[in-house]
């Protein structure tokens, strides 16, 4: 790794570690857990902290710990499902923080580096080169125009900053990409600055027009998408959807790969019917599909 000593010594008292209590019946503790843990970086020095929404969604507590071990309650600012990123708040003033940089400026084999934290008072660093700086798409209906993915391997708790080489935070680091190789994903910081005042004012996108959503997870398999597993409660549950099922159209558009999938989803509103054909035991069928809103399944 190539960040100087003193360039990590810098940006280290921004960084946090975040704890998170999230009420057993709440609908995201069968996924990611009732207690969680993450990391974090102070963006404002009123005690603004960005951060990745799996961490904290649901969480009736929060607590966030700083380099020195000062310990604070926090409380959810923001939420954006549609990036994944979340905005927490701590009291305080004149706090550390880090200034923010579009990844506009990155270019791939740019060299960046990344902090997490590893407990209360641990942190860690690990560097590498940008591989690519263009749309993802993932299995659990999320899909970004433009992320960072990177060589350099997430050395702790998701949610951590990730930095260009002269210590400007350009991401927040989301979760590892072992599928090829071993590379990490970041969420452009943009994708917050770009809206902060909206996010932070109604603690989300209200201006965006909601999106369907059906609570499913799946998978490419010779330019088709098999449904790997549906959300207990879900709207794709609740409306017959199957694991194994090979989806072939939706509202007659024949789908060929996972962002086709996303797209044509997400051209439909939440709460209006889509319309599914799918290939199911050597048949094809119609479902009908109520879609449901993300954001307030998981209030």
């Amino acid at each position: 790794m190539n960040a100087s000593v003193k360039l990590i010594e810098k940006v280290l008292p921004s960084t946090v570690n975040i704890h998170a209590r999230v009420p057993q019946d709440h609908l995201s503790a069968q996924i990611l857990g009732a207690e969680r843990m993450g990391s974090g970086a102070l963006i404002d020095p009123n005690g603004y902290i960005l951060t990745v929404s799996y961490v904290v969604i649901g969480a009736e507590s929060l607590q966030v710990t700083l380099l020195d071990n000062t310990q604070y309650e926090a409380e959810i600012a923001a939420s954006d499902f549609t990036s994944g990123l979340a905005a927490l708040k701590i009291p305080g003033k004149g706090l550390p923080h880090l200034p923010l940089q579009s990844s506009a400026e990155l270019h791939s084999g740019d060299e960046v580096f990344m902090v997490a934290s590893v407990a209360e008072e641990g942190r860690r660093v690990n560097g590498g080169g940008i591989i690519s700086l263009g749309p993802f798409d993932a299995y659990w209906e999320y899909c970004l125009d433009r992320a960072i993915i990177t060589t350099a391997m997430n050395p702790g708790l998701g949610g951590g900053p990730i930095f260009d080489m002269v210590g400007r935070m350009v991401g927040v680091v989301s979760l590892n990409l072992n599928e090829v190789g071993k590379f990490s994903l970041a969420i452009p910081v943009e994708y917050f600055t770009e809206h902060k005042d909206e996010l932070l004012r109604y603690g989300r996108r209200a201006s965006r027009p909601s999106r369907a959503w059906l609570g499913m997870y799946s998978y490419t398999f010779r330019d088709r998408i098999v449904v790997a597993g549906l959300l207990p409660g879900g709207p794709g549950e609740k409306a017959g959807l199957k694991s194994g099922d090979v989806i072939l159209e939706i509202d007659g558009q024949e789908i060929l790969d996972r962002r086709q999938l996303y797209n044509q989803l997400w051209s439909r509103r939440a709460g209006e019917t889509v319309s599914f054909r799918v290939f199911r035991n050597n048949s094809v069928r119609t479902i009908q599909v109520v879609s449901g809103n993300v954001e307030e399944f998981f209030t």
